[in-house]
């Protein structure tokens, strides 16, 4: 056989070019070096490549990201929703909280806090409580004052001999009355207290019933922890972070790790050596001047190029962090749900438009009279070639099936 006529066919070129990267990933190790050179290109595919996995289970989906990140607003779909559909076969928007509400649910997963709010599986959970006696962290961080923890205990007790309460019964039973919330308006006294007391670990959600949390009680086992733990648990929760992300800037290391404050407020003095840590653990190379992060068992080099069209919701990890966004699809992308009307320049709840390996721009998808709208935008010229226009139809279709539509 000539196996230098083979090895010039051009039907080799995607063997060659694994076998080049395993060399160099190879050559690498031997030196104590990261592979080189590695390009924008290389990041961008591995950026899609690492987070767009092949489609699996719900239950596999969660546990492989470990944290999906929740958000009420349904525009056409839950953020939450609009993610899993991606990596989850067969999945349809509400399957994530019907599937939780079950009363045996098989999902391993609970609602709190990590660098955000959503769904976390319990091994992750447990890495983060017991929490310290703060509030809940956008209101406050002070320690309760004993008379709230009299409260709290109170009402801890009512929950454990009621089973399963709504707020309600909570408010009819104690009658603790309004206080001035974060956003400067009233709020229930109960509910906050509920919030508060659910972002300690003291309760956990079971369900909602037309939005509002339904709690139970919850314990977390409370244990001395040494220094050496503390570190483990963090670099762990830190490494959870990053396999999400990744391949992250330094910038954007730096602000998610700061962001395990939030779940972790009895060690946020501990947050900036986890950093100094994840920076001497994590591979990393600079790219055009700027340094990026991402785990050890990960390579860049051998991400192949995804097929297709997809809209990605606001908060999905390939598009998460909006400085990331910009260095590498070189435009800017921002979440205006929350911007007056007049100052939108994507629209209300713009899905960022992926196509292939690029985000090239955004679609503002509606449901009326039964039936789905979509308006596009692009950051530079639509695609003119006839697949893109085919794939986009295939990724429309998809979306019906997702919400349950007509075709």
């Amino acid at each position: 056989m000539n196996f230098r006529k083979a090895w010039d066919d051009p039907g080799a070129a995607a063997l060659q070019h694994d076998f080049f990267a395993s060399v160099r990933v190879r050559e690498a190790m031997l030196a104590n070096i990261e592979p080189m050179p590695l390009t924008l290109d290389d990041l961008r595919r591995f950026a899609v490549a690492n987070s767009l996995f092949p489609t699996t289970t719900l239950r596999r989906a969660l546990h492989k990201f470990g944290f999906v990140q929740a958000d009420p607003i349904r525009a056409p779909a839950r953020a939450q929703d609009l993610i899993l559909r991606h990596r989850v076969k067969g999945y349809r928007a509400g399957d994530l909280e019907r599937r939780y509400s079950q009363r045996h649910s098989q999902l391993g997963i609970e609602e709190d806090f990590f660098i955000n709010y959503g769904f976390v599986t319990r091994e992750l959970q447990a890495l983060m409580h017991p929490r310290s006696n703060s509030a809940v962290t956008a209101q406050s961080r002070l320690w309760w004052p004993a008379g709230r923890r009299k409260r709290a205990e109170l009402l801890l007790a009512f929950v454990r001999e009621r089973g399963v309460v709504h707020p309600r019964e909570v408010d009819l039973h104690f009658a603790h009355g309004s206080v001035e919330n974060y956003w400067g308006g009233s709020s229930n006294a109960t509910t906050r207290l509920l919030d508060a007391m659910h972002y300690q670990g003291l309760l956990r959600i079971v369900r909602r019933q037309a939005g509002i949390r339904i709690y139970a009680a919850r314990e977390h086992q409370s244990l001395p922890f040494d220094k050496a733990e503390r570190h483990r648990r963090i670099d762990a929760l830190v490494d959870i972070a990053v396999r999400i992300y990744a391949p992250l800037p330094a910038k954007c290391l730096s602000l998610l790790v700061r962001r395990l404050r939030y779940a972790t407020p009895q060690w946020q003095g501990e947050i900036a050596k986890a950093l100094k840590r994840a920076q001497e653990r994590l591979a990393h190379a600079r790219v055009e001047g700027v340094d990026w992060y991402w785990p050890g068992d990960k390579n860049p080099l051998r991400s192949k190029s995804p097929q297709g069209v997809r809209l990605l919701a606001p908060f999905d990890p390939v598009v998460w962090d909006r400085w990331r966004f910009e260095l590498l699809w070189g435009w800017i992308y921002r979440f205006e749900a929350y911007t007056p009307v007049a100052k939108r320049q994507r629209g209300y709840y713009a899905l960022p438009l992926l196509w292939r390996d690029r985000v090239i721009g955004w679609g503002n998808l509606t449901v009326k009279s039964g039936g789905l709208q979509a308006e596009f935008g692009f950051a530079g010229q639509r695609p003119v070639d006839g697949a893109f226009e085919q794939e986009l139809a295939a990724e429309l279709d998809r979306v019906r099936v997702f919400l349950g539509l007509k075709s």
